[in-house]
């Protein structure tokens, strides 16, 4: 598995990920991301699923991070293969965020893009 997180422009923050995630890497990626919304309040993910093989077995009922900071993401863009599209938003707790969240296939990618970074995109 592989998972980066990097500045892209503003607030808007990439988070590659391929192969299959596990809850190593993802504590890495929520203290990444607790890192920037400390800096800057309120950040926007764009998330790339590249060769993803979904999510390693593990306990991933912790939702912590997500109590203290989810209000602090504004916004997830996540580029996918189609097939990732329901499980994925469901990881994402896409219906109980206050910040939209939308799913793109990957020749999409600039409207990702577009959306994620748009002054007042509506859901």
């Amino acid at each position: 598995m592989s998972a980066r997180f990097q500045h892209e422009q503003g607030n808007v923050y990439r988070v590659d990920i391929s192969g299959l995630l596990d809850e190593k890497d993802f504590a890495a990626l929520q203290k990444s991301a607790e890192r920037e919304i400390q800096k800057n309040r309120k950040i926007r993910l764009l998330i790339v699923l590249d060769h993803f093989a979904g999510w390693a077995p593990g306990n991933w009922r912790d939702l912590a991070f997500y109590i203290r900071r989810g209000a602090d993401i504004e916004r997830i863009a996540i580029v996918g293969d189609e097939r990732w599209r329901g499980e994925t938003l469901m990881f994402a707790g896409a219906d109980l965020r206050r910040g939209a969240v939308q799913y793109f296939s990957p020749p999409y990618r600039h409207e990702a893009t577009a959306w994620l970074t748009q002054a007042d995109a509506h859901a």
